[in-house]
Parts: structure tokens; sequence; C-alpha cells
């Protein structure tokens, strides 16, 4: 059983240009920052299983820039991505707080090497981005929604992947995407793990 409880806040400073002058906007006229919050209780009772019940809850701040591009032919834009995770309750045998888990159960938390929930998790990173035209290149850490690929976000924080990607729009009614993904962040982890078939 899952149940998840969102709400959010944005601070915006978009200019209130045509759509078709946004591509002149600064670097600062068209950024975007969000902070938004999220507090989710997951409950993890495999009653056919050997693994023990799991009950977790945590809450999660979100923050997310995102510049607009400088001026010019080619414009460059740099988009930051901050999230905490805090654990509230839970993590352990039989809904004690704390308690040892067993390998494989509950999945919210990083898990220390005594086999503990962490109290917290946080991650920071940054995409560098340059546009020219209708063609936007993209490195760093990315949030794909894409028809073979979507970042996951069903636990406290979502999951994040690095490499980068290209997006044009060059073409009405045409969007190529393309890009290599190499790493992924996975959403109980701080740290990225080499992608692979």
């Amino acid at each position: 059983m899952n149940k998840r409880l969102s709400g959010g806040l944005t601070l915006s400073c978009l200019s209130l240009l045509p759509l078709g002058q946004v591509d002149a906007a600064g670097f600062i006229e068209d950024s975007k920052a969000t902070l938004g919050f999220k507090t989710f209780y997951m409950n993890q009772d495999d009653r056919n299983s050997d693994r023990p019940r799991i009950d977790e809850t945590g809450q999660a701040f979100l923050f997310e820039y995102k510049s607009g591009f400088t001026e010019g032919f080619v414009g460059f834009g740099l988009d930051v991505i901050a999230q905490e995770g805090v654990r509230l309750d839970g993590g352990g045998r039989a809904g004690k707080a704390g308690a040892e888990r067993a390998p494989g159960s509950g999945s919210m938390f990083p898990l220390k090497s005594n086999g503990k929930s962490q109290e917290d998790y946080g991650r920071l990173n940054a995409t560098g981005k340059m546009r020219i035209s209708k063609t936007i290149a993209e490195v760093g850490v990315l949030r794909p929604t894409l028809p073979i690929l979507k970042s996951n976000d069903g636990r406290l924080l979502p999951q994040l992947f690095h490499g980068a990607q290209v997006t044009s729009n060059e073409f009405s009614n045409l969007t190529f995407v393309g890009g290599r993904l190499e790493h992924s962040t996975e959403r109980n982890s701080t740290d990225s793990q080499a992608l692979f078939i």
C-alpha cells in the first residue's frame, strides 16, 4: 500500500513575452525556481515470504532551478536540482523504528552498514545547457520523459540519470531527441551506478 501527499510553491521570474520572443529572453529573465514538498508513506507486508513487514514515512524537500539562456546566436544556461529526504518514522521490522532490515526489504532510504535506514539523505546536481536556434543540448543530470525511458518518482526522491541529451524542434510537428545516458541515481540512493543492458 502506497500513499503520497504532495504540495509545492513555485517562484517564477518568467518574462511576459509572446512565445515567439521567448528565445530572446536572458539568463535571468526566463528563469524559474520551484520548491516542492512531498510526504510519502509506504507499507510492505509480504505475508507469503520470510521478509519482515516494513513501515516507512519520509518527508522530501525538492528544489529545482531552471535558468533561461544567454542572448545571442548560441545561448548558455544552467539547471540545478537540490533534494533532501528525511525519515520521519519506520524502516524497521514489524513497524519498529530503527530496527534492522532484511536484505531487499524496504526501499525508501539508503541503508547504513549495520542494515538500518539512514535518518536522511540528500543530493545536489547540475545540468549545463546550450541552445542554438530551436535545438537544446544538455549535459549533466537528466529526468527524461520519453516513450522509451522515464525517470521513476515512485518513492520519496525521484530517479536521476546522468549523461547528455539533444532535443531539436527545427522542423514543425517533429521533435528529435537523441542522447547517451551512462549512470543513474536510484530513488533511495545518493551515488550513481553505471547503466548496462
